[in-house]
C-alpha cells in the first residue's frame, strides 16, 4: 500500500506500507510522475514503514520504466528517508551518494521534525 500527495508547491510526500507487487508499482509510479509534475528542484519527504521488499514483479516494472524513472529524479534536489530499518537508512544514503544532483538523507521516524528541516533548508 502507498500514498503519494503533493503537499506544497515543491514537495511530494511518499509512503509506503507492506510489499508492492508489479501493479501496485506501476500504480505508485504513476502516482508519482504525476504528482511531482512541474517541479524543478523539488524535496520529497520518503515514509517507509512496516515495509517488505517488492516482489520480482515490481523490480521487473520499474526497470521496464527506468527512463521515466531518470527523469523523475532530476525533479528533485533533496529526499529525506524516514524509516525505523537501520538498513533501509544506509542503503538510502548510499543510492543518494550514487545519483548525481540528488541529496538524500535518511532519520529514523522518531526524527521527523529534523528531517521536515533538512527538506526546508535553502
Amino acid at each position: 500500500m502507498f500514498t503519494v500527495k503533493r503537499s506544497g508547491e515543491n514537495r511530494v510526500d511518499l509512503e509506503i506500507h507492506g510489499k508492492l507487487d508489479s501493479d501496485a508499482m506501476a500504480q505508485l509510479l504513476d502516482h508519482l510522475l504525476n504528482a511531482s509534475t512541474g517541479l524543478h528542484k523539488g524535496r520529497l519527504l520518503y515514509r517507509l514503514e512496516a515495509f517488505d521488499l517488492p516482489t520480482l514483479g515490481a523490480f521487473a516494472v520499474e526497470l521496464a520504466r527506468l527512463p521515466q524513472l531518470f527523469r523523475l529524479i532530476q525533479r528533485f534536489e533533496r529526499c529525506a528517508v524516514l524509516t525505523d530499518t537501520a538498513w533501509l537508512r544506509h542503503a538510502s544514503e548510499l543510492e543518494g551518494a550514487l545519483i548525481p544532483g540528488l541529496q538524500v538523507r535518511a532519520f529514523r521516524t522518531d526524527q521527523e521534525p529534523q528531517a521536515e528541516d533538512w527538506l526546508n533548508e535553502a
